[in-house]
């Protein structure tokens, strides 16, 4: 856990990811071991909400939010979304290059992640900054909806997943409340914590905004960072502990059928096993 006593300021790490982009119909490959990836691929659209939560948070909290830093960790083109971000408000961005066919579960992106939160809290121990962890709550590729959780845990922080609404009580500076509205089965749970914390993105938090021209020719002078899992020392931490045997389309769905009458309805439903 992070000290107690009063911060200059807040930095805030936002994750995000690159995926097959949401409107791409899913082909699987010719192997059957995953889907096409060799298609358009944009950010994350949980992360999306993540980015522009942290630059809301800035606009009401200007003289307390120091830094927003994005994280990618994926090939080459991942940088693709960090400038994204990037045009959408983070101060700079990292990138953990990875080679194109490399496998990251959750665990290994949640080590990863932290390991780069311990090499920026060592560069900057001297700023007394608070820390927040901004991702969304899954990634729409495999919908694990584990990466904040594990995250939390290795940096021992707490966590407020889920989030619908985020509301920070007083001044960072003095570690004040943090109070979170998450989204679960039964309707809506409030918890609160203090800094620092890894906060996971549900889809009502808010809008993420277009990036204007101005702001995406801005993006390209920002600092723009390069690490690789030799310079974390994961690179066997990253190796992936799962086989996938396996990947299938689902069943299609069968047309439906009209009917004239009820006791035609009736019997095509006895006919089908139905009732």
């Amino acid at each position: 856990m992070l000290p107690t006593p009063a911060h200059q300021g807040l930095s805030l790490l936002v994750g995000v990811k690159r995926c097959v982009d949401y409107a791409v119909k899913i082909r699987i490959r010719p192997d059957g071991k995953g889907v096409d990836t060799d298609v358009k691929n944009s950010m994350n659209p949980f992360d999306e909400i993540a980015v522009e939560e942290a630059v809301r948070l800035r606009e009401k909290h200007k003289d307390e939010i120091s830094r927003i830093a994005a994280v990618s960790i994926g090939p080459a083109k991942a940088a693709d979304v960090l400038r994204q971000a990037l045009a959408m408000g983070a101060d700079d961005a990292i990138h953990v290059e990875v080679g194109k066919d490399a496998v990251l579960e959750p665990l290994a992106v949640s080590k990863i992640l932290a390991a780069v939160t311990a090499k920026e809290m060592e560069k900057n121990a001297d700023e007394k900054e608070a820390w927040a962890w901004h991702l969304g709550k899954q990634a729409i590729d495999d919908d694990a909806s584990q990466t904040g959780q594990m995250l939390a845990a290795k940096l021992n922080w707490p966590q407020a997943t889920f989030a619908s609404k985020l509301d920070f009580k007083g001044k960072f500076a003095k570690g004040e409340k943090v109070e979170v509205t998450r989204e679960v089965d039964g309707g809506l749970a409030t918890v609160e914590t203090t800094l620092p914390f890894v906060l996971t993105t549900d889809l009502r938090l808010n809008e993420p905004r277009y990036a204007s021209l101005p702001n995406i020719m801005k993006a390209k002078k920002k600092p723009f960072q390069k690490l690789t899992l030799k310079d974390l020392g994961l690179e066997e931490d990253a190796k992936p502990r799962l086989e996938t045997l396996e990947v299938k389309e689902p069943p299609k769905r069968q047309g439906g059928a009209k009917v004239g009458s009820v006791d035609e309805l009736v019997s095509k439903l006895q006919e089908a096993g139905r009732i």
